[in-house]
C-alpha cells in the first residue's frame, strides 16, 4: 500500500512538471522561441489604488521623512547642547584658576584690605592675634614681629661654623606654611643626596637658578639660600644653550660629603623654635561685652595653600555636579569644612554677668578651653558645666574633641553653670582678683 501512496505522488508530480512544460513540438520542427515558452496567459492585473490609499500611502510617507530629520534635528541639537556644557565646564575651571591666581597676587594685600573696610578698634573683640616665645623672650608679639626676632637671633647667637644648623633653624622657624616648609626641605635634601650618592657626577654639582622648581620650592623660603652656602655652593654665571646662565655650583674643596650628610640630616630632624598663641585674655562688662564683637583680618586671612585648597574642592564640585548623586553622598564626597578659620573667640559668660574672653586655635581641644577657665577661677575646687547657645551642656566625652568639630567657631559665648553646693565654702565672685584686675574701663 505503501508503494501505491508513493507511485501516485510521483505521477501527481510529473503531470504538474509537464503542464508547465509548455506547448509541445515535434524534433524535426524548428525549437520556439524562449519567450513562447513562458507565456503566461492568465497575468494578473494590477489594480491602480483608490483615492483612500494614495492618501494614506502619503501620509506614511510624510511621518517617515518628518522623523528622519527629527531624528536628525535632535542628534545635532544634542550634540551642540553637549558642547555648549563642555564649553561652560572649561570657562568656570578657568574663571576659578584665574580667581584663584588673582588671590595669590593680592594675598599680601589683603589684610590691609580687610582692617580699611573695618570699623574703629574700640568695637574689635580683640586686635590681632599674639604670640609668646619663652625661648628668647617674654615679650608679646605677632606672628610677623617674632619670625624677624627669631631669625636675628639665630644669626647672632650662633658660630659661624655652625651655618648650616641655623639655617635649618630659620628654614623651619622663620617661613609661612607647613606644606611650604615641606616641599622646600625635600627638594634641598635632594640636591645633597645626589651629590652624596654620586660624588663623581658633575651634573650634580650645578643648579640652575632660573629652574621653575628651585624659584618655587627653595629661593621663596628664608634661610634656604644659606643653607646651600653652608653646604659648598656658591653663584656663578655659566653658558647653557649658548645663553649665559647663573647657576649655584658645588665643588669638594669647599665642602665634604660628611658635611653633607650633616646638614642633611639636620634638615630632616629639625623642630621649629616654638611659638606659643597667647591667649589674650580680656574680661568684660555686659555693655563691652555686647559692643566688641568684630573680628580682626587674621582670623580670616588664608594661606596660599588654603586658597589652592579651596581651587581643588571648587574644581572637585564642579564635578561632582555632573554625576547622578544624592546630596548625602556629595557631602561625603567633598567632605571639606563649610568655613576655613585658623582662630577662634571663646567668651565664657559667668552667672555674675562678667564675661572671660580668650583666643584659641580651631585646632586646639575643649580640654584647653576648660583648663583654662579652671586657670582664672578663684577657687580650683568649682564644679561646673560649659553650656552652648543652643543648650547643649559640653562634657567630658567631648574633652579630645576640637574646637572645631565642636563648631566653637569662629565667635562663641558660652554660659558657666556653677555646680557648687552654696555651703561649700567657695568664694561669692568666680574669677580670682588677678583675672578680675584686667577688667577694662
Amino acid at each position: 500500500m505503501a508503494d501505491k501512496i508513493k507511485s501516485f505522488f510521483q505521477k501527481r508530480i510529473r503531470d504538474k512538471k509537464f503542464k508547465h512544460a509548455g506547448k509541445g513540438y515535434k524534433l524535426n520542427e524548428s525549437a520556439p522561441s524562449t519567450s513562447a515558452l513562458y507565456e503566461v496567459d492568465d497575468i494578473p492585473t494590477r489594480h491602480e489604488p483608490t483615492d483612500d490609499a494614495k492618501v494614506a500611502g502619503q501620509a506614511a510617507l510624510a511621518r517617515i521623512e518628518a522623523k528622519a530629520k527629527d531624528d536628525s534635528k535632535f542628534n545635532t541639537s544634542y550634540a551642540s547642547i553637549q558642547a555648549r556644557v563642555k564649553r561652560e565646564i572649561q570657562q568656570e575651571k578657568q574663571r576659578l584658576a584665574k580667581d584663584i591666581a588673582d588671590k595669590e597676587a593680592n594675598i599680601a594685600n589683603k589684610a590691609n584690605e580687610i582692617n580699611e573696610s573695618r570699623v574703629e578698634t574700640s568695637v574689635l573683640a580683640v586686635t590681632g592675634v599674639y604670640y609668646r616665645c619663652p625661648l628668647i623672650s617674654e615679650e608679646i608679639l605677632n606672628k610677623e614681629t617674632w619670625y624677624e626676632r627669631i631669625e636675628e637671633f639665630l644669626s647672632t647667637q650662633l658660630m659661624e661654623s655652625e651655618v648650616g644648623l641655623s639655617a635649618c633653624l630659620v628654614i623651619h622657624s622663620c617661613n609661612y606654611g607647613t606644606e611650604r616648609i615641606n616641599y622646600c626641605v625635600e627638594t634641598l635634601c635632594k640636591y645633597l643626596d645626589n651629590i652624596i650618592n654620586n660624588p663623581k657626577e658633575e651634573k650634580y654639582w650645578k643648579i640652575r637658578l632660573s629652574n621653575k622648581i628651585f624659584q618655587e620650592r627653595v629661593k621663596k623660603l628664608k634661610g634656604s639660600m644659606e643653607l646651600l652656602k653652608a653646604a659648598g655652593f656658591i653663584q656663578e654665571k655659566l653658558m647653557n644653550q649658548e645663553t649665559e646662565e647663573d647657576f649655584l655650583i658645588w665643588s669638594p674643596e669647599r665642602s665634604s660629603i660628611d658635611n653633607l650628610k650633616t646638614l642633611v640630616d639636620a634638615l630632616n630632624s629639625t623642630e621649629p623654635v616654638e611659638l606659643l598663641l597667647d591667649r589674650n585674655v580680656h574680661v568684660l562688662l555686659p555693655s563691652q561685652a555686647a559692643e566688641r564683637t568684630e573680628l580682626p583680618a587674621e582670623f580670616y586671612l588664608l594661606s596660599v595653600q588654603d586658597l589652592k585648597r579651596e581651587q581643588s574642592n571648587l574644581t572637585k564640585s564642579l564635578e561632582l555636579n555632573q554625576m547622578l548623586l544624592t546630596s548625602a553622598m556629595r557631602e561625603k564626597l567633598m567632605d571639606r569644612p563649610k568655613k576655613i578659620y585658623q582662630f577662634t573667640i571663646i567668651r565664657i559668660k559667668f552667672p555674675d554677668n562678667i564675661t572671660l574672653q580668650g583666643t584659641f586655635e580651631v585646632k586646639e581641644k575643649l580640654r584647653e578651653l576648660v583648663e583654662f577657665v579652671k586657670e582664672h577661677l578663684a577657687n580650683e575646687n568649682f564644679l561646673f558645666n560649659l553650656i552652648t547657645d543652643t543648650r547643649e551642656t559640653l562634657g567630658e566625652a567631648d574633652y579630645d574633641k576640637t574646637l572645631e568639630t565642636l563648631n566653637l567657631v569662629p565667635a562663641v559665648v558660652l554660659t558657666f553653670l556653677n555646680k557648687s553646693n552654696p555651703d561649700s565654702g567657695v568664694p561669692p565672685y568666680f574669677l580670682k582678683k588677678e583675672t578680675l584686675s584686667l577688667l577694662q574701663s
